[in-house]
């Protein structure tokens, strides 16, 4: 129950802020960042020193979930799946970087309005998982059938389209909605 309302704030957080966020002003941040942040990452990655490192160890489970930053990411269902199974991966692996990524595109914003960090909010939920389905999150799978498309900019993931090895409830982990915003799928709201 604590791990869903704790989760539940953090997403909360970031949904306020993504609907401040989405204004005129951010279509013409998120243009500006998006190619800095591309070419900051794929041609001075090898070069930086302090980036190797939390780079190296995060690679291979990002190149095919994050877009180039020059595309957008094809706005479906098979998308927004995958970018929640990155979710449900990064809880289970403890990669504060790829839940913040897919859970928190406002945390920088949620921080300077009072909510704290992204990174501080799961670290404690991170703590409230237990070794089994955490071990159960970084294989799991989400069911198609069980994924209720709204829109293609809306898309719903229930709890039971969440396949794993362990059991979870709607206080463990609940249900999600993921929005298209800034050209990919990002968690926007608990059910």
């Amino acid at each position: 129950m604590r791990t869903r309302a704790i989760m539940s704030v953090a997403v909360s957080a970031c949904v306020a802020l993504l609907a401040c966020a989405c204004g005129p002003e951010k279509a013409k941040d998120g243009a500006d960042a998006k190619p800095s942040q591309s070419s900051a990452s794929s041609a001075s990655t090898p070069a930086k020193a302090p980036s190797p490192a939390p780079s190296a160890s995060a690679a291979p489970d990002k190149p095919s979930a994050t877009p180039t930053g020059r595309l957008p990411a094809p706005r479906t269902k098979e998308r927004a799946i995958q970018r929640y199974e990155q979710y449900l991966h990064g809880l289970g692996r403890e990669d504060i970087t790829t839940v913040c990524e897919v859970a928190g595109p406002g945390a920088k914003t949620a921080q300077d309005k009072g909510f704290g960090p992204c990174t501080s909010t799961f670290v404690m939920v991170f703590q409230m998982i237990s070794p089994e389905q955490k071990k159960a999150l970084q294989t799991a799978t989400v069911d198609p059938q069980r994924v209720v498309v709204r829109t293609l900019d809306k898309i719903e993931m229930p709890l039971e389209a969440v396949r794993s090895s362990a059991t979870f409830s709607e206080s463990d982990l609940g249900s999600y909605t993921l929005e298209y915003l800034e050209n990919d799928y990002y968690i926007t709201d608990g059910m």
